[in-house]
């Protein structure tokens, strides 16, 4: 029903002037779906409260109320096509109306954690790309038939929602930029093993991958009611700079069953190292900072370490909001390792004096769908210097795409061999001390593999390619003898 749904979705909207690509595809279903989530969500605490004996206001009510303007019910509860509206009219509602009433809650709310502020961000941040009032009533219909009740539902819907996001990466110049692949991120989660009562950050959340995973890591564990309500409210906090993936990490965590995500639409690098205090810190990182950039002076003036690089800022970020004793796992590009330059020494040199670099997964290209540079994830302890790092180098065995992407079964070895740093022929250990003391280069270079064959001479190769040349002249020559 679900999968059918949403193609019906994306048929209406190519039929739409307005959108014009996957990234306005998810754009657009998330507001829709962010607002009939909500009307599922209200009409449960509305019917929670009345069992206990108690009254309830609701968040959105009145003529933007998703009944009231999005799906009108008769008396009998059937569709009443006639109070819908549709056509200019709906646009017109939606644009001059109901966004600006939506993103006035951002003033009303008592605190950035509360879900009333979570909608004022959404709805200052985007703006409805629909053209048509016939389409985006259908779309509105579509949606209505949804259900967001049951368990099964949200892990149905999150999985098809996951899949759009997928889509959307791939379709753009950086498909990193939106995606992580999520075997990767479930390999990552399940070394940095998160638990009840530690707090998840993710200081470059995207679509909230990560953030969702470890939800699901930590939901899985048979939890008391106060443990889920620690895992729903104390512990996975996340910031993204970007608007749209800022409110597709909302709908995304949201459909994972996370009710009032804490999400901070804000440019986590304008924040100055000097300011983090413990208060700020959390115990575990996980993140895929994104790559490139070219931030601004007065942006690297916040960090120790000089870098036009965003996620050398983003590793020294991570790093200072760490506790003592907190783990990481951060994916950067594999040229941190081995560059030369002063900022890549000088953050190397950090990274191993202040924690226990104590494993390097070297993930093979094809990782990231259209990202075009070949990754590593860096698992570290802050708190205590590195003093021997164990490296896995990822072989899946074939060549990954689009139709043949990084599944669970690829990192199976490497979460399975990870506890004991085991060395194999796709695994080794390099101590601190046996590193080069000026460039502390950490190359990713597997002992194990077998030496390529030495390069022939150029005259060697002629020679033999004569060679060749002369036994076919004989060889054809006594065949000709033959005839």
């Amino acid at each position: 029903m679900y999968e059918n749904a949403f193609n019906q979705i994306d048929q209406k909207l190519r039929a739409d002037a307005g959108p014009s690509s996957e990234l306005d595809y998810v754009e657009q279903t998330s507001w829709v779906l962010f607002l009939k989530y909500l009307d599922n969500l209200e009409a449960e605490r509305a019917d929670r409260a009345e069992l206990e004996g108690r009254g309830y206001s609701r968040i959105v009510d009145g003529r933007y109320r998703w009944g009231a303007w999005a799906a009108p019910r008769t008396p009998l509860g059937a569709f009443d096509h006639d109070k819908a509206l549709t056509g200019d009219d709906l646009i017109a509602f939606v644009d001059a109306e109901l966004f600006p009433h939506l993103a006035g809650f951002r003033q009303r709310a008592t605190g950035p954690g509360t879900i009333e502020y979570k909608i004022g961000e959404i709805f200052t941040e985007l703006r409805s790309r629909f053209r048509s009032g016939y389409v985006l009533r259908d779309v509105l219909e579509i949606v209505d038939g949804l259900s967001f009740n049951t368990r099964k539902d949200k892990y149905e819907l999150s999985e098809l929602y996951e899949a759009r996001i997928r889509k959307m990466g791939n379709a753009g110049r950086n498909g990193g930029e939106y995606y992580t692949p999520r075997p990767l991120i479930r390999a990552i989660v399940k070394v940095v093993d998160p638990k009840i009562g530690e707090t998840v950050y993710d200081g470059a959340c995207g679509s909230a991958g990560f953030l969702c995973e470890a939800y699901e890591y930590l939901n899985s564990r048979g939890l008391s009611t106060t443990e889920f309500q620690t895992l729903q409210r104390r512990t996975l906090y996340g910031q993204e700079k970007k608007s749209l993936a800022y409110v597709i990490g909302i709908m995304n965590m949201v459909l994972h069953g996370i009710e009032a995500p804490n999400i901070l639409h804000a440019n986590t690098l304008n924040e100055r190292l000097a300011d983090i205090g413990e208060a700020d810190r959390h115990d575990v990182v996980l993140a895929n900072p994104p790559f490139g950039g070219g931030e601004r002076k007065e942006v690297q003036q916040n960090f120790d370490v000089k870098s036009r690089e965003t996620a050398y800022l983003f590793l020294q970020h991570f790093i200072k909001k760490l506790k003592a004793g907190g783990r990481a796992g951060v994916v950067i590009k594999n040229t941190f390792l081995s560059n030369t330059d002063g900022a890549s020494v000088a953050l190397r040199r950090q990274l191993l004096d202040d924690c226990d670099l104590h494993t390097v997964l070297d993930c093979p290209s094809g990782t990231f769908q259209g990202a075009g540079v070949k990754t590593v994830v860096l698992f570290f302890v802050k708190g205590r210097p590195t003093r021997e790092i164990w490296y896995y180098q990822l072989d899946p065995g074939r060549n990954l795409g689009k139709t043949n992407a990084l599944n669970d079964d690829d990192l199976a070895e490497f979460v399975r061999l990870q506890p004991d740093g085991e060395d194999g022929p796709k695994s080794w250990t390099v101590k601190r001390e046996d590193l080069d003391p000026e460039t502390l280069d950490l190359s990713a270079k597997n002992p194990n593999a077998p030496e390529a064959e030495a390069a022939r001479d150029p005259a060697e190769i002629i020679d033999a390619m004569l060679a060749r040349d002369a036994e076919t002249a004989a060889i054809l020559r006594e065949i000709r003898g033959m005839l």
